[in-house]
């Protein structure tokens, strides 16, 4: 019987964790499955699916910068996908190709079950407008925190993000000028600025004193950001590691029905950082 194929897809892909992650995942289940990284050309997306799907794929991961295209090509979308605008996961069967997106709900478990944060009627601040912000906005506001705030460079853009999903909770935007004196629970940095070794302009003082940080990227080493709240005396100063496996394990759930231990995962994939 042929294995059911899986992938991740992007530009560029090589360094993606995700085959590591989901070959844990159908070990630890007993699943057969087999899961690669496929790198495709920019403009290519409807074509490799296709070709994907007529040789058995079954399912696709989709990472920057496609998240976007997945979403226009699927033939039917979650809530949370088409209120994300992005798609992560993509399933495909003979009824079309579904999307869906996990990295809110991969975000939201990792702070709450791996880190025991308890958001409810917090204050969380979110740094940064983009596209992986907007995909996380509304699981967090699913948590009932007493106000999230997204500061950005561009205040219309952060404007514009909390009005898309104020009908959710209590959300603002503004600029980070606008953050003196204000006082977080929560800060998650959701800017790619801690790639290139920026920090956005924050302002001393803005920790309550158990407060916990926390940046959507990963790797070896503290960010910028993750050294700054460090330095400010966050409680609990965190990167975005378990966020990955958190929605890869979400989106092995949507695809296989069965849901993966994740905390021995995390661990493997942190030794090898």
């Amino acid at each position: 019987m042929p294995m059911d194929k899986y992938a991740v897809i992007g530009n560029p892909i090589a360094h993606s964790k995700s085959p590591f992650i989901h070959a844990a995942f159908a070990e630890q289940t007993g699943q057969s499955l087999s899961y690669t990284a496929e790198l495709v050309e920019i403009g290519k997306v409807p074509e490799f699916i296709e070709q994907f799907r007529a040789n058995g794929g079954r399912g696709l991961n989709v990472t920057v910068p496609f998240k976007l295209d997945a979403w226009q090509i699927a033939e039917q979308l979650s809530e949370r996908a088409q209120r994300a605008g992005a798609v992560n996961t993509l399933s495909l069967n003979d009824k079309g190709i579904a999307g869906d997106t996990t990295d809110g709900v991969g975000l939201v478990n990792d702070l709450s079950h791996n880190h025991q944060l308890d958001l409810q009627n917090r204050n969380i601040l979110i740094l940064g407008a983009g596209g992986a912000v907007r995909g996380i906005l509304e699981p967090l506001l699913n948590l009932s925190p007493a106000q999230l705030v997204i500061a950005n460079r561009t205040v219309e853009k952060a404007t514009q993000l909390a009005d898309d999903f104020s009908d959710l909770g209590h959300i603002t935007g503004c600029g980070f000028d606008d953050l003196a004196g204000e006082k977080f629970d929560l800060i998650i940095n959701g800017t790619s600025a801690s790639l290139s070794g920026e920090l956005p302009p924050l302002p001393d003082n803005i920790l309550q004193s158990s407060a916990a940080c926390y940046d959507m990227m990963y790797g070896a080493n503290d960010t910028v950001f993750m050294q700054w709240a460090r330095q400010q005396g966050a409680k609990k100063v965190l990167d975005g590691l378990g966020m990955l496996v958190e929605q890869a394990a979400e989106s092995f759930f949507i695809w296989r029905g069965v849901r993966p231990q994740t905390q021995s995962v995390i661990k493997l994939l942190r030794q090898q950082l």
